[in-house]
């Protein structure tokens, strides 16, 4: 087949639907990355102009430009934007879009699961929008910590839209870090073993789990604060046995590690570009991967560091200061291998170096604060002052947008498949830099001299007047920075000739490929020994679009794409990609259902809107699969390989391991608020508290012995050949009576009596959903074996079930016996 029809039979295979109707139906990564990116950068704008309007109303004393209402909703929204909005999945749009092509692949791991991640973030986002232009936004601050953000406090519907949006919008983060995960763990191009990876997909594999640890505490937080407020059931008041610190502590669980959620993806830029540039390799690539991982780790310990001044005990304020100077470590440890590879390469100053440069002078800068406020007795005095919002905005936008700005104009002839022509960027790139300099050099200035944030004025006669102005002055100046940015994008992209393959010569397998990219990234894949493939074989191009690599035969018309071994990089099996379809936008609208049912206290839409998600979960699923075995399935190069359907670890059984790491965080948390309130909490347990029957923890124990005894009997009869109906029918009993057991935790309590009685609410609740689901995928997977899309060769579905009743009895037994802990104490 000649690489012309190749192509042709590839792009009808792999392409999106013509038109309108293909953006709502694409699940092709490329055009969703690129949506995802479009949609982040439209709620930068959005940021930018708050910010503008915040540096107004700043500019000089008692200003009447703003009252303190809006400027708290204003407030609010810029940093519930810039960091839910735009940070987070900006991050989620370039690796949507690049990762594989970086990792020699064809798509993600679950196309769909992208889409409707997508669709989750445009509806929650637009919700907040729409509050914002309404009028009625958050305005309790982007951190909403109570009592502020309570009902007391916060009486309208103002707090419930920053709950629900963001909650509704941590939908897209969790679905993308699963995404990512699978994909960097088992997608990638033949002979790809994990120290040939390239560096970005390291980061973004360290950056997708801390996602999945890092954003459980806050959906929890989040969950709870509006269950106080709708229900009154009394986690953060004090006279109630709760505590408003609990807030603080989930928040922070979640907001210190953001930054380096944030951090990370923009190094993973640094460390793929500045080689370019520098026109050498990585220095001490095994070194950064490993100073990434520490980062990560380290991210976790340090959430007390924003709660200095809350009155912990002295031996914490020592530890968490010890742990927030310590990561610095593997922070310089990546600084110096930058310095490294651009010491030893030779560098060209062209607009991507340019940016990076920026940001290595504007990110130290911000790391250097940051050891400054880890020290308690600045921190007790630089604490809630403008110079910690300069830190704030020296890390994320010195530590972030400078890197990003680099990765717009070194992977921008890729997306668009044009050279610039037009070079207003290098005239954006100084009024940026300087005008944010001049602008968070004064912040810091004024907030050492005192200037508190989330103020709305100032009077006249504090020494703030005259750096107040500089810093607006500076602010504006950014912002038309931005703006050529924008203008200088749009019209390299349309105007712009056509540029060259790869204009940077680089070593990576995304400029393998024709730019723009065609739908199909790759007409074959191949196989690889080095982690910069293009320096290695200069032909690798021209011989992959003959189809000289894996897959390259398009003649069996459907979307194929190969999974290695994790560690070794040889291929394990085939995949075969769901084409075009509106399920992952009708499932999102429906979702949207929960939330607009709860904002709006409409409780009977939010039962009939879950129902309709299970519903279309089902239809999801069921589309899957395959009635009968195929067995291996020429793949290339004299390699058969067998179907995903037809071994015992599926993509679904990784994606489901994956997002049960994140699910057991959110137990985690749980656990850990149930332990916080009973530790420092008056009055915890009360009087009267629970007293376990005999009959509960009997239910409990026999429904976790049927239902794992049951699902194992279904595994290994399907693998005799013989049905797996006694088995699934124990799994289903076991269910029910874990369900039952959960149920008697909560009788002869009353869930808005005191914060230990909801929080036993919230724990037999979470208990009975996960009964509850397991027993639906049991009937489910029943209804599949009668179908005929279950055997002894195609087990998946099975182990994928299995894993979810071992989980669901393992928080079960975890959850309910804490639970009843302090009646068995007694």
């Amino acid at each position: 087949m000649s690489a012309l029809r190749r192509h042709r039979a590839l792009t009808r295979i792999w392409a999106s639907d013509p038109g309108w109707k293909g953006w709502f139906t694409t699940v092709n990564h490329t055009d969703l990355g690129r949506m995802f990116l479009l949609v982040a950068v439209t709620f930068f704008v959005i940021g930018g102009i708050l910010a503008m309007l915040i540096r107004a109303q700043l500019a000089t004393p008692r200003s009447a430009f703003m009252g303190p209402d809006i400027y708290n909703q204003v407030f609010t929204m810029h940093g519930t934007i810039m960091m839910f909005l735009f940070a987070i999945p900006l991050f989620e749009g370039l690796a949507v879009y690049l990762l594989p092509k970086l990792l020699g692949t064809r798509d993600l791991a679950f196309p769909r699961l992208t889409a409707y991640g997508f669709w989750c973030y445009v509806f929650g986002g637009s919700l907040l929008i729409f509050s914002l232009v309404a009028g009625i936004a958050p305005d309790s601050g982007w951190f909403m910590y109570p009592p502020l953000s309570s009902e007391i406090a916060s009486p309208g519907i103002n707090t419930d839209f920053w709950l629900l949006g963001i909650t509704f919008v941590e939908i897209s983060a969790i679905c993308a870090a699963v995404e990512i995960t699978v994909t960097v763990l088992r997608y990638r191009t033949p002979g790809m073993s994990l120290p040939q990876m390239p560096i970005f997909a390291w980061y973004a594999l360290v950056t997708a789990v801390m996602i999945l640890t890092g954003f459980p505490p806050l959906i929890l937080g989040s969950i709870l604060l509006e269950l106080e407020r709708a229900f009154g059931m009394p986690f953060f008041q004090a006279d109630h046995g709760g505590d408003s610190l609990l807030w603080q502590h989930l928040f922070w669980l979640f907001g210190h590690p953001e930054v380096y959620i944030i951090f990370l993806p923009a190094a993973g830029v640094v460390s793929t570009i500045l080689p370019v540039m520098a026109r050498t390799t990585l220095l001490g690539y095994g070194w950064v991967v490993a100073a990434a991982v520490t980062l990560g780790v380290l991210s976790f310990g340090l959430w007390v560091h924003h709660m200095f001044t809350t009155g912990i005990p002295h031996m914490g304020l020592a530890f968490f200061s010890a742990a927030s100077t310590l990561v610095a470590v593997p922070t310089g440890v990546q600084v110096f291998a930058w310095i490294g590879t651009i010491w030893k390469g030779s560098p060209q100053l062209r607009l991507p170096m340019m940016w990076i440069l920026a940001f290595f002078v504007t990110f130290v800068i911000g790391g250097l604060t940051g050891v400054m406020v880890a020290v308690v007795p600045f921190d007790w005095q630089a604490h809630d002052t403008h110079f910690i919002v300069a830190h704030l905005h020296y890390v994320l936008v010195g530590g972030f947008v400078f890197p990003m700005l680099a990765a717009l104009y070194y992977w921008m002839p890729h997306v668009t498949g044009r050279k610039r022509f037009f070079k207003l960027g290098e005239t954006a790139f100084w009024l940026i830099a300087l005008g944010f300099h001049v602008t968070f050099l004064a912040v810091h200035w004024v907030g050492l001299l005192g200037q508190r944030r989330r103020i709305h004025t100032y009077d006249e006669g504090q020494g703030w007047e005259v750096i107040n102005l500089i810093a607006s002055i500076g602010g504006f100046v950014t912002a038309i920075g931005f703006a050529l940015v924008i203008v200088d994008v749009a019209v390299n992209a349309a105007v712009a000739i056509r540029g060259s393959r790869d204009p940077w010569r680089a070593g990576t397998l995304e400029w393998a490929m024709p730019t723009p990219p065609p739908a199909y990234n790759f007409a074959s894949l191949p196989l690889i020994g080095s982690r910069n493939p293009l320096y290695e074989d200069p032909d690798l191009p021209v011989r992959l679009a003959r189809g000289e690599g894996y897959l390259g035969d398009p003649s069996r018309d459907r979307r194929e794409t190969l999974t290695l071994e994790i560690a070794s990089g040889k291929p394990a099996y085939l995949v075969i990609f769901p084409k075009n379809t509106a399920l992952p936008v009708v499932m999102a609208f429906v979702t949207g259902g929960i939330f607009v049912g709860m904002l709006l206290k409409l409780y009977w839409l939010v039962p009939l809107a879950a129902s309709g998600v299970a519903a279309l979960v089902a239809r999801w699923v069921w589309v899957l699969g395959s009635r009968h075995d195929e067995g291996p399935q020429e793949v290339g190069q004299g390699l058969a390989l067998p179907l995903a359907t037809e071994v015992a670890d599926p993509p679904g059984w990784w994606g489901s391991l994956v997002l049960l790491l994140g699910n057991a965080t959110f137990f985690g948390s749980l656990l850990f608020g149930y332990a916080f309130l009973w530790t420092v909490a008056p009055n915890w347990p009360p009087p009267g508290y629970l007293q376990p029957d005999l009959l509960g923890p009997v239910l409990l124990l026999a429904g976790i012995a049927l239902s794992m005894a049951g699902i194992r009997l279904a595994d290994r009869r399907l693998r005799r050949g013989t049905g797996p109906w006694l088995g699934l029918l124990l799994g289903l009993a076991g269910a029910g009576a874990v369900g039952v057991a959960a149920a008697s935790l909560l009788l002869g309590t009353s869930h808005d009596a005191h914060a230990y009685d909801a929080t036993v609410w919230v724990i037999g609740g979470y208990v009975l959903f996960h009964a509850g689901l397991t027993g639906a995928m049991t009937i489910f997977l029943a209804l599949r074996a009668a179908a005929g899309y279950v055997s002894g060769s195609r087990i998946g579905e099975v182990q994928i079930v299995r894993l979810w009743i071992d989980y669901t009895a393992a928080v079960a037994l975890l959850g309910l016996g804490v639970s009843w802990l302090p009646g068995v104490l007694t």
